[in-house]
């Protein structure tokens, strides 16, 4: 490697970088964009660096790059922003980001779910041969007649909210993980508990119960369900990454992609908190059915709103759900 036009390519950067160290001393002469500025040129500069050590070992240019990056990475690791104000970055530009970025994924899954669970429910509601034949008659009594209704109301709310979200943050763990078997495991989840829901829902409306079950599934289920289907789509892109990485590496393409199925995962978290809320609180109530339903479509627009407005701007300005710059640690420029 030619150390002097080395030098001349790159000397610019360090310049910049020991100039915003120097003034990093106090940090309110720096704004926002060149404390990004300074993460930038830090991983720039250590990967300098790592290159010369390797290539070119020239004492006196490894000395001041060694003495640059470690004054760099003290700034660097004492300029983080504070845990509030990235607790609300994530939620109003990654998260959003992430979930409207694979928007096609989990619509295509909701899609998919929802024609199987009610094709099912259609063919048990209208074939009586295939109710005799899943269940019992005895069972299907229960079911119909207290089971489903008093599921809801078996335990107190505050305990029942706890399991329901236990549940639901399991059921998306496994839908959203699944995608490392090429997304098969996802899919076969997904018919899981389409079936559960279609075999629920015929039964109810065969006996008559269609506005009960609509009335006691719909408050809760419409963000329970989309929060499923968005694990699911993450999934699902996350298996077909494995198969096609497109224009990445392999193992660029997990990383990353990974790296955007933890940011879902994390947000899923409190959309499931709120949905187990509902269903603990608002499905078993007193209020009227139409009251319920309407606080449970309003949170479900509420959500798909914040989603599509936010989550659509974020994408716009570039952001992609993965890990902040500083946090994926340095890369060393290879041939090939």
């Amino acid at each position: 490697m030619d150390i002097d036009a080395f030098v001349v390519a790159h000397r610019g950067e360090w310049s910049r970088l020991e100039l915003l160290v120097r003034r990093a001393a106090r940090p309110s002469r720096l704004a926002d964009d060149e404390v990004a500025e300074i993460v930038a040129l830090y991983q720039r500069t250590a990967t300098h660096l790592s290159i010369v050590q390797t290539r070119s070992p020239d004492p006196q240019l490894v000395g001041r790059l060694s003495r640059l990056v470690a004054q760099s990475r003290s700034v660097v690791a004492g300029s983080h922003a504070p845990a509030w104000r990235q607790l609300v970055t994530f939620f109003t530009t990654t998260f959003p980001a992430v979930v409207y970025r694979t928007r096609g994924w989990w619509i295509g899954a909701a899609v998919g779910s929802l024609l199987v669970a009610f094709a099912l429910g259609f063919w048990i509601d209208t074939h009586p041969s295939v109710q005799r034949s899943l269940l019992p008659p005895e069972e299907v009594r229960q079911l119909v007649n207290s089971e489903f209704s008093h599921y809801y109301s078996a335990s107190p709310a505050h305990d029942f909210a706890a399991r329901v979200w236990t549940n639901n943050v399991w059921v998306s763990a496994q839908v959203l993980v699944g995608g490392l078997a090429l997304g098969t495991l996802t899919l076969w989840s997904l018919f899981v508990n389409a079936a559960n829901l279609g075999v629920a829902g015929g039964y109810m409306v065969a006996a008559g119960k269609a506005g009960e079950f609509f009335g006691l599934i719909t408050p809760h289920g419409l963000l329970e369900l989309t929060a499923v289907f968005i694990a699911a789509g993450a999934g699902l892109k996350l298996g077909w990454t494995i198969i096609d990485p497109g224009p990445r590496s392999r193992p660029q393409a997990l990383a990353e992609e990974g790296r955007s199925t933890v940011t879902i995962a994390l947000g899923l978290v409190v959309v499931l908190a709120v949905s187990g809320m509902i269903e603990a609180f608002v499905t078993p109530s007193s209020l009227p059915t139409w009251l319920r339903i309407a606080i449970g479509a309003v949170v479900e627009v509420a959500f798909l709103t914040y989603v599509v407005v936010l989550g659509r701007r974020a994408v716009r300005a570039g952001e992609t759900g993965d890990l902040d710059a500083d946090l994926r640690g340095d890369v060393a420029p290879v041939a090939g």
